[in-house]
């Protein structure tokens, strides 16, 4: 099936009732490879065993960052190509987003407990991981105060990304000021600065925790697809149920 044709909602559906059960299986085979590998991983000769909450607290770190960087590309397809299902993309991915931002938040509170001496400091990464958690709440208020799907798409769209520049606020906090945080060590351009013992569990880990996404947004564009549909037939029996005026 050609990548267009799953514009058309219809189409989509049926991708989806297609796709979803092989995703759920790939993603219980990737935390099974994942978690054992992470258990087998060696433990920091500083850090001790709490390094191994790394291997939760990183991958949802980024696909925080990188879900809102879709939520950005889908709100260009709102407001500038009009694509049919982009606000649809858009409001599944926030909550999923916003649960892994707060799961960055909470492991990375309790991997700075033994490591900082607090569970929370106001340091430049931190306080910018908490304002992308308070913009995805936004988000999701924003979606449910605004009746009608096509105006609360194109609301949120704008708020989307305006919250787009909290990004490389982000991503480069730890070079442009003095922040508790270390500077990057998987994504360099020099390549990676961790052992293997150590990269290949994160890695494995990071795709266990981005095909949960992916089966989580595609369960939550299904499900978005047929609630408005609900809601469009509800609109139209109340239009012409006696009484209505029509």
């Amino acid at each position: 099936m050609p990548i267009i044709d799953l514009a058309n909602p219809t189409r989509f559906l049926r991708f989806a009732e297609r796709a979803l059960p092989w995703l759920a299986g790939l993603t219980l085979l990737a935390f099974a490879a994942g978690l054992n590998l992470t258990l087998g991983a060696p433990d920091d000769y500083q850090q001790g065993a709490t390094v191994k909450i790394m291997f939760i607290h990183v991958p949802s770190a980024w696909l925080g960052m990188g879900i809102w960087a879709l939520m950005t590309i889908a709100a260009l397809g709102t407001l500038v190509w009009r694509h049919p299902l982009a606000d649809v993309a858009a409001k599944a991915a926030a909550p999923v987003g916003a649960a892994f931002t707060l799961l960055c938040l909470v492991t990375g509170s309790l991997w700075g407990r033994p490591m900082w001496g607090a569970y929370w400091v106001w340091d430049a990464r931190l306080t910018s991981v908490l304002v992308l958690f308070l913009m995805y709440l936004g988000v999701m208020a924003l979606w449910r105060t605004v009746d009608d799907p096509a105006r609360a798409g194109r609301a949120a769209a704008i708020l989307t990304l305006v919250g787009a520049i909290n990004l490389p606020i982000i991503k480069f906090s730890v070079d442009w000021w003095n922040t508790l945080h270390q500077p990057a060590s998987v994504l360099r351009l020099a390549g990676p600065s961790i052992h293997p013992s150590i990269l290949i569990p994160l890695l494995a880990m990071t795709l266990a925790f981005v095909l949960l996404f992916l089966a989580l947004h595609l369960a939550a564009m299904r499900n978005e697809i047929l609630r408005r549909r609900v809601r469009s037939l509800m609109m139209m029996q109340a239009q012409t149920a006696p009484g209505s005026g029509s």
